[in-house]
């Protein structure tokens, strides 16, 4: 959709803060999830430097009823970076400075445009870091981490990334400027507007800064891979550690096809089999942890379980893990990954929604792999479809789609951590229900009016 782009004038930004070339126009109009011939080309990219930046953008664009998408490193999965109706790209890349480092509150200050391993190497010399960041933390930023309320590897210890987040301040649609939190570890002062914003997806506002918690690192990190006959084997030995009380920082699963997949690539000669990888961090007695750990899985016919002594041997050991995601692609020339599936269940029934992933694709005769976070019940699937025949990419999709009813009948969500963005839109309300989403929508129009902050998002149809 294309806007009359006379509103440049009124966005109080320099000439070097915007570009309309074909080359930034197109580098924003897709994400990692959206194909390039399925992006959209916005009119402008602005580029905020500071939050004034931002809110005079914002007004601007809502007096002009000219839609703005968030943008930062494009890293998303469902298209939540998109701007579908043209408009503006607001390029948050800019912001990406460390605003003050607090070692005796074990906090931090940042704008949203930075990487998330930059904040651990900027506290590192303090002896902390933020120990939620997902596996993309090299190159994912801050803010899109919240947008989307993104997780990891060490989500089963630590919780979100929002988990970590005390305060924010936030720039409304209409240009006002708000702030959510305090300083303090917790408080009880009126509506959550933090928990409001976190997930919202670059639908509600902008985050122009965050207040986050860090930790101490632990004196003890060990890490570790155990192989099992069965994906039926792995996904117990999971459950049932979690259910024990293991104390595991990490505990992810691959299935067969994963690991055959990643030696592909890797040109490694790892056994086909079923995985879980593992890592602990302590300050004392991570041994008895590990032993406990070991307990648990030989109770699940755990055929090895290999812990490593060092760093370099726990790099070793978590490599087909760690480089899986890349190697999906290049397998085989015939077929391409579907958007990675992105469902979480309660961890009681993460076995049974393993199980159904892989029986269903055998019945469609699919190449599906199983992988995941395992310990917070989250399971990646990653279909195999041919990406030059349109039917068996609905096929896929179809297949897909069970997965995730599957899993919203068992009690969990269609996505655990990429968001709704364009691909999820249809299982809303399946999850929430109907009125749960129209509260939802009202609370869209309220604080957007105008309905320019990233449109056609999050909900099927009229958003505002």
């Amino acid at each position: 959709m294309h806007h009359d782009t006379a509103f440049l004038d009124d966005l109080g930004l320099a000439s070097d803060q915007m570009s309309v070339t074909d080359a930034d126009r197109e580098q924003r109009s897709h994400d990692w999830g959206t194909p390039r011939e399925d992006g959209v080309r916005p009119d402008v990219v602005v580029w905020p430097e500071s939050t004034e930046d931002v809110a005079s953008i914002l007004q601007a664009a809502t007096e002009h009823g000219v839609p703005v998408t968030p943008y930062a490193a494009g890293t998303s999965l469902e298209g939540n970076a998109v701007p579908i109706e043209g408009g503006i790209t607001l390029d948050m890349t800019r912001m990406d400075a460390v605003l003050d480092v607090r070692p005796d509150d074990l906090q931090v200050d940042v704008q949203p445009g930075i990487f998330g391993d930059d904040v651990n190497e900027a506290v590192a010399k303090h002896g902390l870091f933020l120990p939620s960041l997902p596996s993309s933390g090299a190159i994912s930023t801050i803010g899109g981490m919240l947008a989307n309320d993104a997780s990891g590897m060490k989500t089963v210890k630590y919780g979100e990334v929002s988990d970590w987040v005390l305060g924010m301040e936030v720039v409304l649609p209409t240009g006002e400027v708000i702030t959510t939190g305090s300083r303090a570890v917790k408080t009880s002062s009126g509506y959550n507007l933090g928990d409001l914003i976190v997930g919202s997806e670059g639908t509600l506002g902008v985050i122009t800064r965050a207040t986050i918690k860090l930790a101490g690192r632990p004196a003890q990190i060990r890490g570790g891979r155990a192989h099992f006959e069965t994906l039926d084997d792995a996904a117990e030995a999971v459950f049932d550690a979690v259910r024990s009380g293991v104390d595991v920082a990490k505990i992810e699963l691959i299935d067969r096809l994963s690991a055959a997949i990643s030696n592909a690539h890797l040109d490694t000669d790892l056994p086909d089999v079923p995985m879980v990888f593992v890592e602990f961090h302590a300050n004392h007695g991570i041994e008895e942890e590990i032993d406990f750990c070991r307990s648990v899985f030989e109770a699940h016919d755990v055929t090895s379980f290999e812990v490593a002594e060092n760093d370099r041997g726990m790099d070793e050991l978590w490599q087909a893990r760690r480089e899986l995601a890349d190697a999906f692609e290049p397998y085989d020339d015939d077929l391409s990954p579907l958007t990675p599936g992105d469902v979480t269940v309660p961890i009681s029934k993460y076995p049974e929604i393993t199980r159904y992933a892989k029986q269903l694709g055998e019945e469609e005769d699919f190449l599906v792999a199983c992988l995941g976070h395992a310990g917070d019940g989250n399971l990646h699937y990653i279909i195999m479809v041919d990406p030059d025949d349109p039917e068996d990419v609905a096929h896929g999709k179809e297949v897909s789609r069970k997965i995730v009813e599957r899993a919203i009948e068992l009690g969990g969500t269609s996505t655990g951590e990429h968001g709704i963005g364009l691909g999820k839109q249809d299982y809303l309300a399946a999850e929430h229900g109907e009125a749960a989403v129209d509260a939802m929508r009202s609370i869209k129009r309220a604080l957007d009016p105008a309905g320019i902050m990233n449109p056609g998002k999050v909900f099927d149809g009229p958003d505002a």
